[in-house]
């Protein structure tokens, strides 16, 4: 029995050992191995071109942002060429320019951070719930920490007359990605967990058009879009534009069709690298060390929207409207949004508040692509995994910490058996 309790002892200092070992290495990327080794920006295009030739994209354009200019762009198509003026459509990348607009309405005075939602809301209010609906905020809603548990995640409408009126589709999305109830309510405790929210962003477009009198896509064409000459950014596609939309494809290289959607917000932004570009400066800082904002927003709003909302094992990983992906220098965090929708479009941006570097990716055909290399471009510059890159190792993380487990067992019931076959041949006088 002592025995028994001996080697348990070890398997369990042993195999704690073991995790921190993993724990460890994932975190600095031990079990990564990223597109390059070498950060300059002719190896990393490089290896970025080699990797597009052996997986399949669709439509691929890339640029990397040096000092807030733009240092290079590249890109690749399947079939129709494709420029820096090209329209994709960015899935959940949306959420971040779609939060600059309602920051600038909170300057505007039209609505408050912290005031319960239910008091600019005439067409629709969230359903009675267990839970305080008036603890649903602006604020929380941005940073996806209002209690929303409905999962969404929209698969939109093929047909553009299909597309719901917003208080139909808060009340039931009838595109909610399967398996999803599609339900906008109250579901936990507001600000008491992060939970990633579609159809808040949707709810936080409905608080757009019922302050400011304008529709959603009329109100951030006419307060961010024209004032920065983003010219090829809408929510709403028009025929003007659609001539200049990017071919849609799945992962085995058919075209796909176009989506339309309710949630304009969330996941329906149009835009193009040239413009994103234009958008990227937004957050850069003039030579005094403040932010700008091209007149967009004040130097406090700017840095409101990349404060940590949320903590997720010490580390932040949210603002109001974008994702912190990793902690650098003077208290700031490499900062952005990706998209991912089906049928594969995958969208990235990412914008070092320090130094103005920075990377953006663009693509359909590929459901990861552009956030892989959106991740390694952050390893590569910071040596650090970054919150997306954490979670897509993590499948691999915890088959290593499992077979190092199962050597561990493996290697003590050995050592177990040469002691005891050891001890039986000593008391038989063979040693």
């Amino acid at each position: 029995m002592k025995r028994f309790i001996k080697y348990t002892i070890a398997t369990l200092i042993l195999t704690i050992g073991w995790a921190i070992i993993v724990l460890n290495g994932l975190l600095n990327g031990w079990w990564h191995n990223p597109i390059t080794k070498n950060k300059d920006t002719e190896s990393f295009i490089t290896e970025v071109k080699e990797t597009t030739q052996k997986e399949f994209v669709g439509n691929f354009a890339m640029a990397i942002m040096k000092d807030g200019k733009v240092d290079k762009e590249i890109f690749i198509s399947y079939n129709k060429p494709i420029d820096r003026n090209t329209i994709f459509q960015v899935s959940s990348l949306s959420k971040f320019v779609s939060a600059v607009g309602i920051m600038k309405l909170t300057e505007s005075g039209k609505i408050n951070l912290d005031t319960p939602v239910s008091r600019y809301l005439k067409r629709w209010q969230l359903p009675p719930s267990e839970f305080n609906n008036e603890q649903v905020t602006v604020r929380r809603l941005l940073s996806h920490t209002a209690g929303l548990t409905d999962g969404l995640g929209y698969s939109g409408f093929e047909n553009r007359d299909s597309v719901q009126t917003i208080e139909s589709s808060l009340t039931k999305a009838k595109d909610a990605d399967k398996g999803i109830s599609g339900e906008v309510r109250v579901g936990v405790e507001p600000n008491s967990t992060w939970k990633y929210s579609g159809g808040g962003f949707t709810l936080l477009q409905l608080i757009v058009e019922e302050t400011s009198g304008q529709s959603f896509n009329e109100f951030m064409t006419s307060n961010l879009f024209t004032p920065l000459n983003m010219t090829s950014s809408t929510y709403i596609l028009n025929d003007s534009l659609k001539n200049r939309l990017c071919e849609f494809y799945n992962s085995d290289k058919t075209t796909a069709p176009h989506y339309y959607y309710t949630s304009l917000a969330a996941t329906s932004l149009y835009t193009s690298l040239a413009d994103l570009e234009t958008f990227f400066q937004i957050f850069l800082k003039g030579k005094d060390g403040e932010q700008i904002g091209r007149g967009q927003l004040v130097p406090e709003s700017l840095k409101l929207m990349r404060e940590g909302h949320w903590d997720m094992m010490g580390e932040k990983i949210y603002g109001l409207g974008c994702m912190l992906y990793i902690d650098i220098e003077n208290n700031e965090d490499i900062f952005g949004h990706d998209g991912k929708s089906t049928p594969p479009i995958n969208t990235a941006i990412r914008i070092n508040p320090v130094t103005g570097d920075g990377i953006i990716v663009l693509e359909t055909g590929n459901p990861d692509l552009a956030t892989r290399i959106a991740s390694d471009w952050v390893y590569l510059h910071t040596g650090k995994v970054d919150t997306l890159l954490f979670s897509m190792l993590l499948g691999k993380t915890i088959k290593i910490a499992l077979v190092g487990i199962l050597l561990i067992i493996l290697f003590l019931i050995g050592v177990a058996r040469w002691r005891k076959k050891r001890k039986t041949a000593a008391n038989k006088g063979l040693v």
